[in-house]
Parts: C-alpha cells; sequence; structure tokens
C-alpha cells in the first residue's frame, strides 16, 4: 500500500540550551518589539521567573494559576492583562501555567512566549482547556500556540523526582496516544517513536541522579517531541479519559495520565499491533505495555487514581462520562463494561488487562 497523509506542521520557534533561559527569553521579547509584557507563573516559582525576566519590559506579574484552568481563574487573568495594556504574555511553570498563558491568548491574541519547568508539553501546541464546574473544556485554536519555546533543562533541577516522574510519563502518554489518534500519520508516529526512546532513556537517570542534567535533557527534549506529535495527531482514547477525570473530579493531571496510561495501552494495543511493535521497540521491549509497565516499575510510578482522590463508588460515573467522547477510529471498539473495567482497574492499581 502506497503512502498518503496529510501532515500539518505547527510554526513555532525553539531555543534549547540548558543554562540560558534568560538569555534566550530576553532575544526573543527583543524581537517581537514588546513594550508591556506579562509574566504568568505561580507563586512557587515567582522567583525564579524573576530572575529569567530581570531586565525585561514587565508590565505585570500575575500569579494567579490553577490546574485545569478555571474560567474564573482566567477570567480574571484577561481582565488583569487588559487593564495594564499589555502586549506579550510570557508563561514561566508547568503545564497549568501554559494553560492560563493560552486562556488569556484565546480572547486577546496576545503572543506568547513560553518557558517550560515540567514536561508537561502544553507549549508546542495549539490546544486550550478550560474548566467550568465539573467539566473541562478543551479546543484547537492558533491563537494560543505560543509564539517560541525556551527549553532550559536547569529549569526542571528543581521540580521533585515524583513530580519528574509523573509529568514525563505525562509525556510519554502523548506519544502513546499519537500512535492511534484521529488524525496520526507517519511523520506523528515517527517523532512519537523517537519521543519513547528519549523519556525511557531520561526518566532513569532523573531518578538515579536527580541533580544531572543529561537526563533532564532528554526527557525535556522527549517532552517536545511528544507534544508536537500530540498536537498533530489530536486526543485519542487516554486523553480523552484523563480529561473527563481531571475536570469531573479535580484529580492531579500528570499523575492521573501516569496511572491510566497502562490500562488503555493494554485495551487499544491488540488493534493496532503496528503501533504497539513501534512502542515496544522504543521501549526496548517485546510488547509496548510490558515496557511501559517494566519502566513504571523502574521509577515508582503512581498506580491507583484511588491514591489520587478518586472514589470507587465514583467509577461507573467516570465510565459514564467517558463513553461519549470515545474518539472515533479507536483501534477497538470501547463499551461500557470496557470503561468500567479500565477505570476500576486503574483505580485499584491492579495490573493491565
Amino acid at each position: 500500500m502506497s503512502l498518503r497523509f496529510v501532515h500539518e506542521t505547527l510554526p513555532q520557534r525553539v531555543r534549547f540550551a540548558s543554562g540560558a533561559a534568560a538569555e534566550a527569553l530576553a532575544a526573543e521579547v527583543a524581537g517581537t518589539g514588546a513594550q508591556r509584557v506579562m509574566v504568568v507563573a505561580a507563586g512557587a516559582e515567582s522567583d525564579l521567573a524573576g530572575r529569567i525576566t530581570d531586565g525585561l519590559p514587565v508590565a505585570l506579574r500575575h500569579d494567579e494559576v490553577v490546574m485545569h484552568v478555571p474560567v474564573a481563574v482566567a477570567e480574571r487573568a484577561r481582565a488583569a492583562a487588559r487593564e495594564h495594556d499589555v502586549d506579550l504574555v510570557v508563561s514561566v511553570g508547568g503545564g497549568s501555567t501554559t494553560g492560563l498563558a493560552k486562556a488569556v491568548a484565546l480572547e486577546t491574541g496576545l503572543p506568547i512566549v513560553a518557558v517550560p519547568t515540567t514536561y508537561a508539553g502544553s507549549e508546542a501546541t495549539d490546544v486550550w482547556g478550560l474548566t467550568e464546574g465539573s467539566t473541562k473544556t478543551t479546543g484547537v485554536d492558533a491563537r494560543v500556540l505560543p509564539r517560541c519555546v525556551v527549553y532550559d533543562a536547569t529549569l526542571t533541577l528543581s521540580l521533585p523526582v515524583d513530580l519528574s516522574v509523573a509529568s514525563g510519563l505525562n509525556a510519554l502518554a502523548h506519544c502513546v496516544d499519537s500512535m492511534w489518534a484521529p488524525r496520526t500519520d507517519p511523520v506523528d508516529q515517527a517523532l512519537a517513536t523517537e519521543g519513547i526512546r528519549a523519556l525511557a532513556a531520561g526518566l532513569p537517570r532523573v531518578v538515579d541522579d536527580p541533580g544531572g542534567l543529561e537526563g533532564r535533557e532528554q526527557v525535556l527534549y522527549g517532552a517536545y517531541l511528544s507534544a508536537i506529535a500530540f498536537a498533530s495527531a489530536g486526543s485519542g482514547l487516554h486523553h480523552k479519559t484523563c480529561h473527563v477525570l481531571g475536570g469531573r473530579y479535580d484529580l492531579p493531571h500528570a499523575p492521573t495520565h501516569a496511572v491510566v496510561l497502562p490500562h488503555v495501552l493494554a485495551l487499544n494495543a491488540p488493534g493496532a499491533p503496528e503501533a504497539d511493535a513501534r512502542i515496544a521497540a522504543a521501549l526496548g521491549s517485546e510488547t509496548g505495555l510490558a515496557g511501559l509497565w517494566d519502566l513504571g516499575r523502574r521509577l515508582d510510578a503512581p498506580r491507583a487514581l484511588r491514591d489520587l482522590g478518586l472514589g470507587e463508588d465514583q467509577v461507573p460515573d467516570a465510565a459514564a462520562a467517558v463513553l461519549p467522547v470515545v474518539p472515533e477510529g479507536n483501534p477497538v471498539p470501547v463499551t461500557m463494561d470496557d470503561l468500567t473495567r479500565l477505570l476500576h482497574d486503574a483505580w485499584e492499581g491492579a495490573e493491565p488487562r
């Protein structure tokens, strides 16, 4: 069969250099001609953000960052941007911080320069997400894609090992979902395969040597690859499931992805043998699931949704909420019974079936 596909590459510049965040950020801001910069950074990262934005024309520092970006929080950030007449948003932080910057850009059209401090990957996608009540809504819009990303592995050194593992496995979930997501193509699958290889190589090094840069550079590189594959391929069953869990029950984003991923892989792999073979090869294992489960054991990754705050009595409600958003073209048909079993196994921390 001949190759036939359509692939779109998002327009974005990336600067990747350990220890060079301040210099790279200054060059990017100067290149935009911005005169009134809004810096978005959570309180815990305000000192770091202050260091790398020192000397920039900062008109506003905004630190109200909340997981899953509640609509009310986004509206306050937008109002602050208008009040201070800002012309550029600089985000310094993880996925929630980048998500808030995107929420501002979605309404105002302001450009973003993103400086990630985790492996979330949101900085390399044109996907936004907002939560209202118990419902998380996501969408795609060119306005929210950061114009540039400044990657500096030294900025991840303060990320504790357990959060590094969860964040890195969230990135790996982007790769796995990209193998069979609705718009996937051979380019996405190639990027995702290399992303899995880099993440699987880097994460054990982070665990063994949290202060070393080599492992963190590999994970950051893998996280970027995972994000650009995911941005092109779209959300598969794994991400649809985790968006429901995060928005509906306020579960922590990255650990939820780390717990759910092996169970979705176990469900989908029989219907996507070529994708499973790619995942297995990147992990150096006989099957994708065996490699992923072994990697999680090596990293002492989170295993159970009950440890993250989900109640067993909430599993049926979660399954019912996921069922309507199962993507068309998922590698295998998905029933209510499948989702209930999958989520209960994930709740319990059982080995995936």
